[in-house]
C-alpha cells in the first residue's frame, strides 16, 4: 500500500505528533504508517480523511500488482 500522508500532513502544517493526537494514536504509529511499515485500520483511516476533508483514496493507493494469466 502506497500513501502521501507526509505530503497531506505538511499541507495543514501538522507534525507527527499533532496528526497523532488529532486521531488517538501514538506518534510512532504515524510515522509507521507514513514508511509503510504498518497498514491503518479501516476506523483509522476514516479518521484520517475526516481530518484531511478528503476520500481516502486521495491519499492511500495499493500498489499494482502485474499479474500473468
Amino acid at each position: 500500500m502506497n500513501n502521501t500522508l507526509k505530503v497531506e500532513r505538511a499541507i495543514l502544517n501538522l507534525t507527527q505528533d499533532d496528526l497523532a493526537k488529532l486521531i488517538g494514536v501514538s506518534r510512532q504509529t504515524i510515522n509507521s504508517i507514513e514508511k509503510n511499515r504498518y497498514i491503518p485500520s479501516t476506523e483509522l483511516a476514516l479518521k484520517l480523511s475526516e481530518v484531511f476533508k478528503k476520500p481516502v483514496n486521495d491519499f492511500f493507493s495499493l500498489e499494482k500488482v502485474n499479474k500473468t494469466l
